[in-house]
Order: C-alpha cells, then sequence, then structure tokens
C-alpha cells in the first residue's frame, strides 16, 4: 500500500462526503462518540486532542466537561471537515474548541501536552495505527489517557459494516477494489492486532500503555428504511467501498441491500440495527 496514495483517496472521500456526513437521520457517530467520551471521562481543565474529529461527534463532549479552563484540539485530514466542525463550533459558542487540518497519523504537536487522546472510528483508517500509538503515547502528560473506538473485527466479517453484511455483500461484487481495499487486505491489517483483545492490548503494551480496558459494546441504530440506510452508508467510510464499484455492481448492491434490509422491518415500522463497537482505553505507561 502506498500510504501517500492512500491517505489521498480517504481525504478525497471524506471532503465529498463533509457535508452530509451524519446529517441524514442516521443516529450512529454521534452516540458512539458521546459514549467514547463517557469512558475517556475528561475532567474539567483537561487538554483533550481529538484524532480525525470529523464533525465533532466525541470533539463537543469533551468540550463540555472539560469546561473553560480546557482545551480541546480536533485535528482530521479532510479539509471540509475541518471547516465543517470549525462552523459547529462557532455556532455553540465553544470557545475553548479549536480544529485544524492534520495528519492523524504524524500529528506535529508538541510532546507532553495533552492529559486526554481521543479518536472516534479514526484510527482504523490510519496505514499504520500501532506506530501512530507510540507517537501519541509521547503527547500525553504523565499520566494521561488515551480513548478510542473501532469496529469488532472477526475473521469472518466483512471489515466496518454489523456481522450481518457479510452475507449480504458478495465478494464478486469486490473484484474491481484496488488491492488495500480488499476484505482479505482488511482483515490482516485491522484483525492482527484490533481482532483479537491479547493482541490488542501487547500492542498498546508495545506504544507505551498500561492499564488496557476494552469493552464491546452495541451502539444501536435506528433507520427509516433500508434506502435510508444505504444513503446514509454513502455518507461515511462505506463510501470508499462504493466509489470503488463499477455502476451496475453498485446499482446491483444497492438493489441487494435495500431489500435485505426492509425484511428486517415491522410492517412500514424502522429497521433496528444493533452495530457492535470497541471501546479501547488505556494510560501511559509510567516516564
Amino acid at each position: 500500500m502506498d500510504p501517500a496514495a492512500y491517505k489521498a483517496t480517504v481525504t478525497a472521500a471524506f471532503d465529498r462526503a463533509a457535508a452530509s456526513y451524519d446529517q441524514l437521520g442516521v443516529e450512529f457517530f454521534t452516540p458512539m462518540g458521546r459514549r467514547l467520551v463517557e469512558h475517556a471521562a475528561p475532567r474539567e481543565g483537561h487538554r483533550v486532542l481529538d484524532i480525525g474529529c470529523g464533525r465533532g461527534a466525541s470533539l463537543f463532549p469533551s468540550a463540555e466537561l472539560v469546561g473553560p479552563t480546557g482545551h480541546v484540539l480536533g485535528i482530521d485530514i479532510a479539509p471540509a471537515m475541518v471547516d465543517a466542525a470549525r462552523a459547529e463550533a462557532e455556532r455553540q459558542g465553544a470557545k475553548n474548541v479549536e480544529i485544524r487540518v492534520l495528519d492523524g497519523e504524524n500529528p506535529d504537536l508538541p510532546a507532553r501536552s495533552f492529559d486526554l487522546i481521543t479518536g472516534s472510528y479514526s484510527v482504523i483508517f490510519i496505514p499504520d495505527a500501532p506506530s501512530a500509538m507510540a507517537r501519541y503515547a509521547r503527547l500525553l502528560t504523565e499520566h494521561g489517557r488515551i480513548a478510542f473506538t473501532s469496529p469488532v473485527f472477526t475473521d469472518d466479517t466483512f471489515p466496518f459494516l454489523p456481522p450481518m453484511f457479510t452475507e449480504l455483500i458478495p465478494r464478486s461484487l469486490l473484484r474491481n477494489l484496488p488491492a488495500e481495499w480488499q476484505p482479505e487486505a482488511l482483515q490482516h491489517r485491522f484483525n492482527s492486532w484490533l481482532g483479537r483483545v491479547d493482541d490488542l492490548e501487547k500492542t498498546m503494551r508495545t506504544a507505551g500503555f498500561q492499564d488496557v480496558v476494552v469493552v464491546d459494546e452495541p451502539v444501536h441504530v435506528v433507520v427509516q428504511s433500508g434506502e435510508a440506510w444505504v444513503d446514509w452508508s454513502h455518507t461515511q467510510g462505506m463510501r470508499l467501498l462504493w466509489q470503488h464499484l463499477t455502476a451496475a455492481d453498485s446499482q446491483q448492491l444497492r438493489t441487494r441491500l435495500i431489500t435485505a434490509l426492509d425484511d428486517l422491518r415491522d410492517g412500514d415500522g424502522p429497521l433496528f440495527l444493533d452495530v457492535p463497537v470497541r471501546y479501547v482505553t488505556a494510560t501511559v505507561a509510567g516516564r
């Protein structure tokens, strides 16, 4: 994988999605971000760094808790996401919030300048996240903490999506994806450190953390229809799959997903999906 080309692809995808990201009535990133902050437990006066802040799902809950004596810096590689988060900060009058365009894999920030680092569904997009963890440890003050979320990766499920989607997305539709986006490549990249709790704990200890806690919880998602879910999927990480499909394959997958999801509804009622999420917290090891 060419890291520069990969990051350019991710940046472009989220730039195009920024206007509608988390805005189509499907509540997933917002409740997940708020729950992550509950696990992270920032305190009054804390300095917080939010990696891949997006539109601010965990950024603004952190800002509420650190109060006027604290400070929250959100960084994102996609300029359009940063613009959207800045607009929201201005709307809220959040004076303790700063947002910058910055590469979350190699953030050029002073050592020991944060009490807490958060990342909600963002570290999974970093080409070499285990190495980035070591850099995050150096950014933390003594007894500083990190908290992030990821999908619950298993060997028999499609990366990024709830387990039911493994059967709904035919492997034949993925033949045109770049090598780094093939399911096997994603599974190797993520499952090698995020899939098993003991591997995750070992990775975090190697990066300079201790007291690693891993908690898997579902986010209860309510969607009005299968079509609404598919439309929403174009505004988040799955966009990276959609944009690499041919027009025919995209239409085939769209029809297949809408039909299967609508079959789960009770008549004209909404669709209920439990999306498993992994919450990871750790404390920087003593220096």
